[in-house]
């Protein structure tokens, strides 16, 4: 025993040696994910590559917000990145010390950027040590200062000198990688992240790659960019010192809110929407004189706020949610600044635009006749969904929601929805227990297209899946950041994803819009001998993989996932997992695709299957 505890001791040993201290750039190459939230490889919006562009852009737009420098070049190459604004420029004795000191910026100071959107001496650092290489150039009153980094430290350190150019910086960086594997930027995220600063900051022109991107209506502009039925009543445009807001319903259900703080696109929300819901609901209350339910004045409400504040407070480092509770460290609170601003702004608005007050009215009264008709079969819908939660088999939950009541982790969550019990089982024995949940579908979905929501909450399927997603009042409580839809690589398997695309669409469309919504893909085929094996999930890649492994390969073409087995399924839903995000844009015309290819117009579905039926030459020759 007594050797035991000696040997304990020897491999617990606490010493000076074991105290370490790591410079800034080790730091931030070590523990990324407390810079820039999770890596990955430019596949999602929300992805690395995207921060460290928008840190850079950051400082840019807080430049014009300041009034220097109408105009913003991005260049993107091969994975290279050039950023290159016409502001003030940097001072050129502090170049260095900006992008390669820790918490040395100008935002400390309010006078020189009041209401920023770029982290207090951070941002530029983490994409100087996240990039292999990295070049700054600031041009000041006809000089110029340029440094060059390789992976943070300094490769060249040019003197001042004159130029020609105009005042502004550049930015060149390349994501190092080491840490971004086989990443690649995707127009469609980097065109959607720039609309978005164009719609917040209206004049401001941003040239990303000879295409231009411009906003002469702000807000309106971003309403009308994302929304996808047509508004039931003129765009309600309101603006103030600090704070501009638009408003309008749609006949979609659910809510759609678009809320940005100092131009940082806050996804989760936080104090400013929160407090914009409440006030909004009860201006309108007071203006018609109803009490009516907050519910029915939101339901079908497209929104976008965007709001100015002093040093806000953000609950994460990616700034996805505000967590300040005041405009200014010592001013009024953000509850009472926006609540002011409406009593004043949408009361006046509507008194002057009576046929708009008159539409708006009617959509809330139509709201509360649909409530009421579904009241009772949602009460005791729900109760049933609750009590069968505690002992259903449908739901595997993850471990996650235990031990994170408060959901501050709820991002990191996912859940799988899968057909039937064998698909179940194979991923509910390789999945991460901690993180991921697995939905159980007994059989197709009802086609909902058409339905009113009466049927979410009498159909148990669509009612359990509802409690189990936990979005019956909106998107602020969903419990998976992605909801993953898993079906069999056949024609009854894609049937089921657009059964449920179909009932995401017509009742929690936020759900696809916020990009939460996922198909899994998973192999067709395996291709191994005794020494390798290779997973295809395409023809193209079958026939390299049968060129790899050589002669006599044992090829098995997976028909369903219930028959890959769980010490396989697990290299699927890990950290190499793929996903194809189901997305939506004004173009799609969603209620006129849903009306065809979910409608009953069955004869003119067969003409056009029949019109563009391709047969494979292979399937032909056997």
């Amino acid at each position: 025993m007594n050797e035991l505890n000696s040997a304990m001791q020897q491999q617990t040993a606490y010493e000076e040696d074991d105290i370490k201290t790591l410079d800034w750039m080790e730091h931030i190459r070590r523990r990324p994910g407390m810079y820039i939230g999770k890596l990955g490889d430019g596949s999602y919006a929300d992805d690395g590559i995207y921060v460290l562009l928008k840190e850079v852009l950051d400082n840019s737009i807080d430049e014009y917000m300041m009034g220097y420098g109408k105009t913003i070049k991005i260049t993107i190459e091969e994975g290279t990145v050039e950023v290159r604004d016409y502001g003030r420029g940097i001072p050129l004795g502090k170049v260095l010390d900006v992008s390669s000191k820790m918490n040395t910026g100008a935002k400390y100071d309010s006078k020189a950027f009041k209401k920023s959107v770029g982290l207090n001496g951070v941002g530029i650092k983490a994409v100087n040590a996240l990039s292999s290489f990295f070049s700054i150039v600031s041009y000041r009153d006809g000089e110029k200062k340029e440094i060059e980094y390789c992976r943070a430290v300094v490769s060249k350190d040019s003197e001042v000198e004159a130029t020609t150019e105009r005042n502004g910086t550049s930015v060149y960086f390349i994501p190092d990688r080491e840490i971004f594997q086989n990443y690649h930027y995707k127009d469609e995220y980097v065109e959607s992240l720039l609309k978005n600063y164009v719609f917040l900051n209206a004049g401001l022109t941003i040239v990303y790659n000879g295409k231009k991107f411009y906003s002469q209506n702000g807000l309106a502009d971003l309403l009308n960019e994302n929304m996808t039925t047509e508004p039931l009543y003129p765009v309600i445009h309101l603006k103030g010192e600090d704070i501009e807001i638009v408003i309008t319903h749609s006949n979609q259900y659910g809510e759609e809110y678009y809320s940005f703080v100092n131009g940082q696109y806050t996804t989760q929300g936080g104090t400013h929407l929160s407090a914009f819901r409440e006030s909004l609901c009860r201006v309108i209350k007071e203006y018609y004189n109803k009490n009516f339910e907050y519910a029915d004045v939101r339901a079908g409400i497209v929104t976008a706020i965007s709001i100015k504040v002093e040093e806000p407070v953000f609950e994460s480092q990616t700034k996805t949610k505000l967590g300040s509770k005041d405009i200014a460290p010592n001013g009024v609170t953000i509850a009472k600044f926006i609540g002011d601003f409406l009593k004043k702004e949408l009361d006046n608005y509507l008194h002057k635009h009576l046929e708009t007050a008159d539409l708006l009215l009617k959509k809330i009264l139509e709201s509360e006749k649909e409530r009421k008709a579904i009241a009772g079969i949602s009460k005791l819908a729900r109760d049933r969904a609750k009590k069968a939660s505690l002992h259903n088999k449908k739901l595997r939950d993850c471990r996650i929601h235990l031990n994170d009541p408060k959901g501050e982790k709820r991002e990191e969550a996912s859940i799988f929805i899968t057909e039937g019990d064998s698909a179940s089982g194979s991923i509910t024995k390789s999945r991460d227990p901690n993180l991921q949940a697995v939905f159980s579908l007994r059989g197709k979905p009802l086609n909902s297209f058409g339905l009113t929501k009466k049927i979410v909450y009498e159909n148990e399927e669509f009612n359990l899946l509802q409690a189990a997603l936990n979005i019956e009042d909106g998107l602020e409580g969903l419990r998976y950041n992605k909801v993953i839809i898993a079906t069999d690589a056949d024609v009854d398997g894609m049937h089921i994803r657009l059964l449920l695309i179909t009932f995401f669409l017509q009742f929690f469309p936020d759900l696809i819009k916020r990009n939460h919504v996922y198909i899994l893909q998973t192999p067709l085929f395996r291709i191994r001998n005794k020494q390798k094996t290779f997973y295809c999930y395409s023809e193209e890649e079958r026939l390299a993989a049968i060129q790899a492994v050589g002669k006599n390969p044992e090829i098995t073409r997976f028909k369903g996932l219930g028959e890959i087995s769980p010490d396989e399924f697990v290299h699927f839903i890990g950290k190499d997992i793929r996903l194809d995000p189901v997305t939506m844009k004004k173009e799609d015309l969603i209620k006129e695709m849903l009306e065809f290819y979910m409608g009953k117009n069955t004869m003119d579905r067969q003409g056009f299957i029949i019109d563009n039926l391709v047969i494979e030459e292979d399937v032909v020759n056997n």
